[in-house]
Formats: structure tokens, sequence, C-alpha cells
């Protein structure tokens, strides 16, 4: 069992599928899901994206610092909804960000964000990595280091790495395994390059899957065969 995870979600866990906005019994689930991890004793931070309220490739009027800049408030967005429902379900939370200053809302300084993990608090990570321009990808890689992660769990609407987009390709291959050199010569655009140079050198394995199926996010956790990891090259990948 993984004992320290970082999980990035989408703005698709919050509202559906291809929708906008929130969606509650979307939120229900993603919290029902989110319990099972935290219930078996698991420290967790969640790097949230803002894809249900903004996506900065839409608006090509904008320029793309202050595009990126929006994207970064809706993950700030994002973050406060979830600790709300966390808060109902009594799970203790806290938000941090570094973008924006209001009550509730902290800024990521090491010792604080150990302290809260390590007491079992979930640290919710609103406004990417704080500079704009950089995915949200890049942000959980980073955030992934700073809790000192030993998985990051990236939470996605498909079940796992493919050799090309399934949908278009019947015959993609699907990945059980990888190192992440693998990954970056392969240019598998399920994660930047950045992210996966982040983890690389950390030493963070990265497990990819399907969110929108049930106990998915459990089993990860518990080292269960889905999805694909990418490990680190140094290691042997021996799970899964």
């Amino acid at each position: 069992m993984y004992h320290k995870i970082l999980l990035k979600l989408s703005g698709e866990a919050f509202s559906g599928i291809g929708e906008r906005g929130f969606a509650p019994q979307r939120l229900q689930y993603l919290v029902d899901e989110l319990k099972k991890v935290i219930d078996m004793g698991a420290s967790l931070g969640i790097v949230v994206g803002g894809g249900n309220h903004f996506r900065g490739s839409e608006l090509k009027e904008l320029h793309p610092l202050y595009a990126d800049q929006i994207g970064m408030l809706g993950t700030v967005i994002n973050a406060l909804y979830l600790k709300s429902a966390l808060d109902r379900q009594g799970i203790r939370s806290v938000v941090y960000s570094n973008i924006v200053e209001l009550p509730g809302v902290y800024p990521i300084r090491y010792d604080s964000l150990h302290q809260n993990i390590e007491s079992g608090v979930v640290a919710l990570f609103g406004g990417g990595t704080s500079n704009p321009l950089f995915t949200t990808d890049s942000a959980a890689a980073l955030r992934a280091v700073e809790m000192g992660a030993d998985l990051l769990i990236k939470a996605t609407k498909v079940d796992g790495i493919y050799s090309r987009d399934p949908k278009i390709h019947p015959d993609a291959k699907r990945y059980d395994r990888l190192s992440f050199s693998e990954a970056i010569r392969l240019n598998l655009t399920v994660m930047d390059i950045g992210a996966f140079s982040i983890c690389q050198r950390n030493g963070i394995p990265i497990h990819v899957l399907d969110f929108f199926q049930a106990d998915n996010l459990l089993k990860a956790v518990l080292e269960e065969h889905i999805g694909t990891l990418v490990c680190p090259d140094s290691l042997k990948p021996t799970r899964l």
C-alpha cells in the first residue's frame, strides 16, 4: 500500500465528462472515492484542474498569460468547492494557493504543509504552480515533491496510457508499465514532459487510471493491477 499520495484531478471530476460547472452527483462520487482512501489511513494531497470553468486555449483573443491566470483562478474555485464537500463529511482539509489572498486559503509553506499532511489533513492545492504557462500536470509533480509523496495518481477518463488515441485507433496498445525514459521517448501526451521529468528526478512513480470507474483510486493505492504505472528508470517495475 502507498501511504502518501498526490492525486491530480481534472475539472471533469467536478462536472462530468465533457460538461461545465458543477454537478452535485459528480461531487458526491468524488468525495465517496476519496473517503475510501482516507479511511485506509493514507495521507492525501490533491491538485485540482479548472477545465470545467475555462480553458485558456478556447479564447484565442486572450493573451496566453491572462488566459492561464483565469484558468488558475478556476482551480482555486474547485479547491474551495471540494473543501466544502469534505467538511460536510467530517473530513479535515485545507486549501493552499499562492495566487490569491482569501479567508480560508493559505499560502504554501513547507513546514505547515507537512504538519497538516502528517496529522491526516487533506491538502487541496489550487492555483497550479502559481505561474502561467505551466500545466496542472507540472503543478501535481511539484506538489508531490513538496509533500514527499510516494505516488502521484493522475485521474483521467481513460483506463491508462495508450500508444495512440484509442477512440481513433481501435488497435492502440495500452501499456501496463513504462519507465520514465520510455514515456518521454515515446512522447506520450497523457502528461507533459516537464511533469514526467520532475517525478523521474525525484523517484516518484505515476499511476494513470480511469477515475470514473468506482474503486479504481483505492485499487491504485493498494497497488492492484489497473491502469498504467510509470516507474523511475532506476527501479525495475515490479508493481502491477
